[in-house]
């Protein structure tokens, strides 16, 4: 028999042309099945989430709280300066050594007491001086006064011409403007002595001291001895908007105390309790604002000058208003709405109106009544009509305990369920599956 060799040149391109199929056979499925697990998922990340918002989903956790009534203030916030109403630099009314420091830095003086000595030595010697030439310019007025007594007495009898009494005369109130004049001196020099002892002209603190003892002072120094500042009490300086302005003026014209409280950077701590004294005569034309001045008493030394401060100024209160939490307050579609707690332990969204906010508490003008049960904790995933179980305002702050308590209670939801089936999708406790209406009877 014949047997036909085939040519091994031949093979090769046919084995190198299976070989390139079966590979492009393969790459083709690896292709398909990394599409298919890329489409698997995004179908898994577009689902919808089930935990919490399904109608088979076990009751939400969360704390409630009783509408009621009480009263609401109408509060206006601004930042404002702590301002010293008195800060006084004393300086030297006149000139000589600095002979002695009466204070400590830091210390609190009253009116009059004694800041510093001068040397009075010069002054005394003036005052010395000066009533020396008064003493003797009296005895000359003296003098003139006997004479023109005596030329009077004359000039009645003719004795002496009347150009001699008239010069008398006009001696006689010569003597007595040099005395005035004397008297003026004296004055002044025990002024000046008195300068000599410097006091303090108001209650208030003593800053640091910017002259040391022995150096010469004089009126003309730039610096002065010291500066003592007022502290108590003290004010604070603020601004408003401009719109706020009639307001205010209308409840101090009514003679209105309107409280003013100063709360620190943060606005957390309270620092001072006062009142509005009055605001300025003006609006600021490049910031829309007027300028007010708040005085505290400030005995307890928490505000200082130059400090920054939180002002919040109470302008009216509502009385007997409907309040709530605005913790409870919920946004979205319906507007500005709560959950309304119901009596079977389902939620209900209530749209709601507010009125004004005080700290964490907000006035409810319509859509709650002083008795309702908001949702103020655990309201994230709730919608109309969701159940939900009532914890106490303990377990919100303790949240291991308030996830235990829920873990319970959607394990039990959930063995009731298994127990039960769900009457929506219409499971059978019977094992059969069968569809149900919408009034819920089965077909």
């Amino acid at each position: 028999m014949d047997q036909q060799i085939k040519d091994p040149s031949i093979v090769a391109p046919e084995r190198t042309r299976r070989g390139s199929r079966w590979r492009g056979f393969l790459t083709g499925c690896l292709v398909l099945a990394v599409l298919a697990g890329i489409v698997w998922w995004t179908r898994q990340q577009a689902a919808p989430p089930q935990a919490g918002g399904g109608r088979n989903a076990g009751p939400m956790s969360i704390v409630p709280e009783t509408i009621g009534k009480g009263d609401i203030g109408v509060s206006l916030n601004a930042l404002g300066t702590v301002t010293s109403l008195a800060t006084v630099t004393i300086r030297s009314q006149i000139s000589g050594y600095l002979m002695k420091i009466d204070f400590k830095e830091g210390d609190e003086v009253k009116k009059g007491d004694l800041i510093a000595e001068i040397d009075s030595r010069p002054y005394e010697a003036t005052l010395a001086q000066a009533k020396g030439q008064l003493a003797r310019d009296e005895a000359q007025l003296k003098g003139a006064q006997v004479d023109l007594t005596r030329y009077q007495n004359l000039a009645a009898q003719n004795a002496v011409p009347h150009q001699t009494l008239d010069t008398q005369v006009a001696l006689v109130a010569q003597y007595q403007g040099t005395v005035e004049a004397d008297r003026a001196s004296v004055k002044s020099a025990e002024v000046n002595l008195q300068y000599c002892h410097i006091v303090s002209p108001i209650n208030g603190r003593v800053g640091l001291r910017l002259v040391d003892l022995g150096n010469y002072v004089t009126p003309g120094d730039t610096n002065g001895l010291v500066v003592i500042t007022q502290l108590e009490p003290i004010s604070v300086l603020f601004t408003l908007p401009e719109d706020n302005l009639q307001a205010v003026a209308k409840r101090l014209k009514e003679g209105a105390v309107l409280p003013a409280v100063a709360y620190d950077r943060s606005g957390a701590n309270k620092l001072a309790e006062g009142s509005l004294q009055t605001f300025d005569s003006q609006i600021d034309a490049t910031t829309g604002t007027i300028k007010l001045r708040a005085q505290f008493e400030n005995d307890k030394r928490t505000l200082f000058p130059n400090q920054f401060v939180n002002v919040r100024l109470l302008l009216d209160t509502h009385k007997d208003a409907t309040t709530m939490s605005t913790a409870g307050i919920q946004r979205g579609v319906p507007g500005t709405f709560v959950y309304l707690v119901n009596a079977d332990s389902t939620v209900s969204v209530r749209p709601v109106k507010l009125g004004v906010t005080d700290g964490d508490r907000v006035e409810v003008l319509s859509g709650l009544v002083a008795g309702d049960r908001i949702v103020i904790d655990g309201a994230d995933k709730l919608r109309e009509g969701a159940k939900v179980v009532v914890r106490s305002a303990a377990d919100a702050a303790n949240p291991a305990a308030a996830a235990k308590g829920t873990a319970s209670g959607a394990a039990n939801g959930a063995a009731k369920g298994d127990g039960k089936g769900d009457s929506k999708d219409g499971a059978d406790p019977g094992g059969g599956h069968h569809k149900r209406s919408e009034d819920g009877q089965k077909k």
